[in-house]
């Protein structure tokens, strides 16, 4: 058995298309397309580069084909969550797709829990409250562009759009749509109620499907440009939910799991929601998952900090290497200051040093003011704050979860990690770092009969990609450490 399958992954700064190779024992990949994939920032919005980005898919079909490479069993699209595209009566965008982190959605939430309770929001859906979500962005639509609601015929999320142009299929893919907070997390199907209520129009949303099936096959009009006819896949949508799938966990195992890039979502991998008062409490979200799992997670800021951070020292001094900013970070004096990375301040581009000092002024520390100084206290409050997103987590389960699995970019941080095995006390198992292209390729691999299932699919993922163990022994001054820690976010 020899069987190639392509994957176009959607990040927040850079999309790739991913080709995987699998002979039957082992799944390799290799990158065959990098593209950057930042908002435009036009008549007064954020929004997505749409055409480029869907021709971005075709410039990488055309690269397979000046490799002689056509035989590909299948190709699968995600992105991050909550975003979408109203198409016409024409099946054309009204707009090009708002960008998560834009303006648009500011006070639509507090609105929002004027006509729907939070409380109930939360116990219909079941997901985290993000001023970014779906529900948030049409509500606000509603109030500012209402000609774009009453034109719609049908709402897309972002991976179910670009396959649409790819098959001409429309199709809403359950782990998407359970990102929107419009979705009954127990029917997995639309919340009918909620949209009613929002004037939100209930016929442009489509039956939501599971993923793991075959849509169709590229356009006559994606063949003729690019010389490729191939079979799209349903697959986890949601590049997280891609990314959980390719956790290489035991069945059975209990482990938390950390998906690490710009944002960290923690959490584990359940067969039913909970949406009570205790996971409202601390708002965990549960998101669609492979097979109509659930994904029972926190959503933490993650690497968001360190990037802007470093994105903004660049600008200044030129590029910096990682092996440089580890030196320095390890040379700082270790636990001189904390941050809350969830606090609201963080969320917005620009100006990330100048906020971390703020805080710490605020909050009565001293603030950092090296580079060492600045992402050491970065990379410490996140392995902090996954020790309380993971002991938050254990309380509601009622049991222990002694290994954390860490996927993702994340993994290259290697003084994240060793922070994370020190902060939390407990086994730290680190890859695949590829984990969303792959999780999307077993996917495929799942819908075009190649494996018969999940858990087939994380064995071959366990024997195809280097996971790092980050036990440790040497915790000294974590412990006693973490209690300051706590005593800042929950001032």
């Amino acid at each position: 058995m020899n069987k190639r399958f392509l994957t176009f992954d959607y990040g927040a700064s850079s999309g790739r298309g991913i080709l995987a190779e699998f002979d039957g024992q082992q799944l390799s990949v290799r990158e065959i397309h990098r593209f950057v994939n930042d908002p435009i920032n036009a008549f007064g919005h954020y929004y997505w580069d749409l055409l480029r980005l869907f021709q971005e898919i075709k410039t990488g079909l055309i690269k397979l084909k000046r490799e002689g490479i056509t035989d590909i069993a299948s190709m699968g699209v995600d992105t991050w969550g909550v975003d979408f595209a109203l198409l016409d009566q024409y099946d054309k965008p009204l707009s090009n797709p708002f960008y998560y982190r834009d303006s648009l959605t500011d006070g639509a939430m507090e609105a929002v829990y004027s006509i729907i309770p939070k409380k109930e929001i939360y116990e219909r859906t079941g997901i985290q409250f993000m001023k970014f979500n779906t529900i948030f962005q049409l509500y606000a639509l509603r109030q500012r562009y209402p000609a774009l609601l009453d034109n719609a015929k049908t709402l897309l999320l972002m991976p179910d759009l670009l396959n649409f142009m790819l098959t001409g299929v429309k199709s809403a893919e359950y782990s998407m749509a359970s990102t929107t907070q419009l979705l009954d997390a127990r029917t997995q199907q639309w919340d009918p109620e909620i949209l009613e209520r929002l004037d939100i129009p209930k016929d442009i949303f489509l039956p939501v499907t599971q993923p793991g099936r075959i849509l169709g096959n590229t356009t006559d009009e994606v063949f003729a440009e690019t010389g490729m006819r191939v079979p799209v896949a349903s697959v986890c949508g949601h590049d997280t939910g891609s990314a959980v799938l390719a956790i290489p966990m035991e069945k059975g195992e209990r482990c938390a799991y950390i998906s690490c890039g710009t944002w960290s979502l923690l959490g584990v991998e359940r067969d039913a929601p909970q949406t009570d008062d205790a996971a409202y409490a601390i708002e965990y979200t549960n998101e669609g998952g492979f097979g109509g799992t659930i994904r029972f997670l926190k959503n933490i800021m993650g690497l968001w900090i360190h990037q802007e951070v470093k994105r903004e020292l660049e600008k200044e001094y030129g590029p910096i290497s990682y092996a440089v900013l580890d030196a320095e970070t390890e040379a700082a004096p270790a636990f001189a200051r904390f941050i809350d990375p969830d606090d609201d301040v963080f969320f917005d581009k620009g100006g990330m040093i100048g906020k971390i000092r703020d805080y710490c002024i605020a909050t009565g520390q001293t603030p950092p003011e090296t580079r060492g100084e600045i992402f050491r206290c970065v990379l410490e409050s996140l392995a902090f704050k996954y020790r309380y997103a993971v002991e938050q987590l254990e309380s509601m389960l009622g049991y222990d979860l002694p290994v954390i699995r860490v996927v993702g970019g994340g993994c290259k941080d290697i003084m994240l990690m060793a922070y994370t095995a020190r902060a939390t006390g407990r086994r730290v198992l680190a890859g695949p770092i590829e984990a969303t292209a792959i999780g999307n390729i077993c996917a495929q691999m799942i819908a075009t009969g190649v494996v018969k299932d999940v858990w087939e699919a994380r064995e071959i993922v366990a024997r195809s990609f280097e996971i790092k163990d980050y036990t440790v022994t040497e915790r000294d001054g974590w412990d006693e450490q973490y209690g300051r820690f706590l005593k800042l976010i929950k001032k």
